[in-house]
């Protein structure tokens, strides 16, 4: 299977019927007099995270990209509907989240001496295609983990939600419960580094998200659960306040995160930890594509 047979189909959000009046066209009288022009914008992009959240902000603005493209198209002193989709899908591409756009602006009044409804262009166009920069992208390190239930099932879960945004990813490590109360099963931890252009916020909310997939409660401190999905690093900043702190609190004490996290990223680890570390039942499984 081929990468774009196997990549997952953009979701889209479509601005129909979007009537400005303006000076377009070649001919003279086209200059003199504004005519009504129609838009079509349709915004390609990946939706899930505002699906799930009911979030604006996980979402591409289409009040902005529409009242955007109006003003461009009030202001135009193009001659060609082909200039002046490009400018508008050109604009639309550096809204966040959007990835791809189709533009189709319709004359309504074309000058043509037939009977025709309207005379249209229709255009997509990607990020690449007009070598727009990507979106900013952020390194984020993730720790996973799971002792009750489906364990290796949750692990895929939280693996399938982050997706294409991962680019490397620890073995399955089996670890006996550390603190919270007693007869908890054995975990299953890993660390996934992430590729992402969200802000550590956001990227916190889509980490609780995919835990709430997996029915997580947080019932009992330290208490067995389906799910963690903990953002351990975020580039490399500091962060500390009520809702998120980075790096995460302890994760220099813990064999269980750093043994993973040493096959993602040893540079985070701090020096010589695999020796001073008290030797916590830590057991390396192998990959998570091997074991499910």
């Amino acid at each position: 299977m081929t990468n774009s047979q196997s990549r997952t189909p953009l979701d889209r959000i479509e601005i129909r019927g979007l009537r400005v009046m303006t000076l377009v066209g070649v001919l003279s009288h086209e200059r003199e007099a504004a005519q009504p022009l129609e838009f079509d914008i349709i915004l390609e992009g990946d939706l899930r995270d505002a699906g799930r959240s009911d979030d604006l902000a996980d979402t591409a603005h289409y009040g902005l990209v529409t009242e955007r493209a109006a003003a461009i198209a009030r202001e135009t002193k193009d001659e060609l509907l082909e200039r002046l989709v490009h400018r508008i899908a050109e604009d639309a591409l550096t809204i966040d989240r959007v990835e791809a756009v189709e533009v189709v602006c319709r004359k309504l009044r074309p000058p043509i001496a037939e009977d025709i409804a309207y005379t249209a262009v229709r255009i997509r166009r990607t990020r690449a295609d007009l070598q727009i920069p990507a979106h900013t992208s952020h390194r984020a390190i993730v720790a996973l983990g799971s002792n009750l239930g489906d364990r290796l099932g949750f692990l895929e879960l939280a693996v399938g939600e982050l997706g294409d945004s991962i680019i490397a990813q620890s073995q399955v490590f089996e670890t006996a419960p550390v603190g919270g109360p007693d007869n908890q099963g054995a975990y299953l931890n890993m660390v996934v580094s992430v590729d992402t252009s969200l802000d550590p916020f956001a990227m916190l909310r889509r980490c609780q998200r995919i835990e709430a997939l997996a029915l997580r409660q947080r019932i009992v401190h330290w208490g067995p659960r389906t799910l963690d999905v903990d953002l351990l690093f975020f580039d490399d900043i500091t962060i500390s306040s009520p809702e998120l702190t980075i790096p995460h609190p302890r994760y220099a004490e813990r064999r269980f995160v750093l043994a993973p996290l040493s096959e993602v990223a040893p540079e985070l680890c701090p020096a010589d930890w695999d020796a001073t570390l008290p030797p916590d039942q830590v057991t390396a499984l192998g990959p998570l594509a091997d074991l499910t």
